[in-house]
């Protein structure tokens, strides 16, 4: 089967975690569609700050709602404290990037987070 690219010249990031089943839905649906994206596995690189900011930025979220709150990580270090800043916030995302919501597809600087795996197909 021949795949043909809505849009070949995009630039595809994928911040990917191999072993979560939506991320690994996502980065062959983006390979399906004849995009190779490049792959971000951010648990071993975690982007830095000001990376994260523009992530968020580009999401139009606040930290907190790209946070996976159910991780055990999330509650040893108290984040659902409400009185925690944005930065105190993605300085855990930093330190503990299992918190960050996954997977994250960027597209020519528009971003969405893969669930359902489906939504990254608005960026193509």
């Amino acid at each position: 089967m021949t795949v043909l690219r809505k849009n070949p010249g995009l630039d595809v990031k994928i911040y990917h975690n191999p072993r979560c089943s939506k991320s690994r839905q996502t980065l062959e649906l983006l390979q399906e569609h004849g995009v190779d994206p490049q792959i971000v596995d951010y648990l071993s690189a975690p982007p830095g700050a000001a990376e994260l900011r523009h992530i968020l930025t580009m999401l139009g979220l606040p930290p907190r709602d790209l946070m996976r709150t159910r991780e055990q990580a999330y509650r040893d270090a108290g984040l659902d404290n409400p009185d925690l800043a944005d930065e105190e916030l993605i300085r855990a995302m930093i330190e503990h990037p299992i918190l960050i919501q996954r997977p994250i597809v960027i597209v020519d600087g528009r971003a969405v987070i893969g669930r359902p795996p489906e939504r990254v197909l608005d960026l193509l």
